[in-house]
């Protein structure tokens, strides 16, 4: 097996559907016979929750693995999906930028421990936490390619030009192959001339760096994660359904190329 592709989910404002994304594109591409390993870094744990993980029944988690040096192998969980795995969260881990800071490689100990296991998946994905933070640093610095979700509401650019400095600035010092691989416009309501507008003026700034397919505002999306399932085992013929399945298979298609190139 070749070495899987690392993306890192990262957007530091809150509510964009980035956890949302997390999931449900790694449940895309797992539907779809890639062997995914989703990483929740997270203090928040939603993708963890989100996958049905109960948080009492962890034994190892990524705050393990950052901070006290455990196997990361020890750390993968199964989901209800077949392909799919998790590495979970735990409120621990909320405490995990203080304690990194005093620490030895502290910028790279997620890239270190990813490398130990990078014959065994296809796709790594990084659900980071809204900030930008040495968690946030830690998933940068591990990733071939930052994905950015973007919600279709008044101030969706806003802060995105100190999420992309500090992008360049991992580039320059942590990981030169970094890169922006992709912006996910989320929650788009296609009734709305604001929606509209906002993606419009998003393709415009980020040209072909930005995924064709949108991802709707959705109940269904919304309920799923307190069933601990993923939208495609939830309710596959929702509309949110069908958007992540297009997503997974535009990412696909992605890196398919960058391969023939």
């Amino acid at each position: 097996m070749t070495k899987p592709i690392v993306v890192a989910l990262a957007n530091q404002k809150g509510g964009v559907g980035k956890s949302t994304t997390a999931i449900n594109l790694a449940a895309a591409l797992a539907f779809q016979d890639q062997r995914v390993l989703l990483v929740d870094l997270d203090p928040q744990g939603n993708a963890t929750s989100g996958l049905g993980i109960e948080r009492s029944s962890i034994e190892v988690s990524v705050y393990d693995v950052l901070l006290k040096e455990s196997d990361i192998g020890d750390a993968i969980e199964p989901t209800s999906v077949r392909n799919l795995f998790l590495v979970p969260a735990t409120i621990d881990l909320a405490g995990a930028e203080i304690e990194l800071v005093s620490m030895f490689s502290r910028e790279t100990r997620l890239r270190a421990a990813l490398s130990e296991i990078d014959q065994e998946f296809d796709v790594l994905l990084i659900d980071c936490p809204p900030s930008l933070g040495l968690l946030t640093v830690n998933a940068l610095a591990a990733a071939d390619e930052v994905i950015i979700p973007i919600q279709c509401e008044y101030y969706a650019l806003e802060g995105l030009s100190q999420l992309l400095k500090n992008v360049e600035l991992v580039t320059l010092s942590l990981n030169s192959t970094l890169k922006v691989g992709g912006v996910i416009l989320t929650m788009y309501d296609a009734r709305t001339k604001l929606s509209k507008d906002v993606a419009d003026q998003i393709r415009q700034y980020f040209g072909k760096v930005a995924y064709r397919t949108v991802v709707p505002r959705s109940v269904r999306l919304s309920e799923a994660p307190s069933y601990g399932e993923p939208i495609e085992a939830f309710d596959p013929m929702s509309r949110g359904a069908i958007a992540y399945r297009h997503l997974g298979k535009e990412f696909i298609e992605r890196h398919a190329v960058e391969e023939e190139d």
